[in-house]
């Protein structure tokens, strides 16, 4: 685990989560499709946008990127 990563939080832009998260990517697939990937608003998006888009909880997405193995403690 890497101590200097942040948690994820419902604010957090979907690009930079899946940078710093290896895992985030299939989280992010399973809640928001594979359009996400090929979509310039990536690098400008929260996961609690995305999740209104896709008419989701944006804590449930949160919470499984946060348990993912490399995620730090929150």
């Amino acid at each position: 685990m890497n101590a200097t990563r942040k948690p994820v939080t419902k604010d957090s832009v979907i690009g930079d989560v899946i940078r710093e998260h290896p895992g985030a990517r299939d989280v992010i697939q399973k809640y928001f499709g594979g359009g996400c990937f090929t979509c310039p608003g990536i690098n400008m998006e929260s996961i609690s946008f995305g999740s209104m888009m896709h008419n989701l909880d944006p804590e449930k997405v949160v919470k499984e990127i946060n348990g993912l193995p490399d995620a730090p403690d929150v």
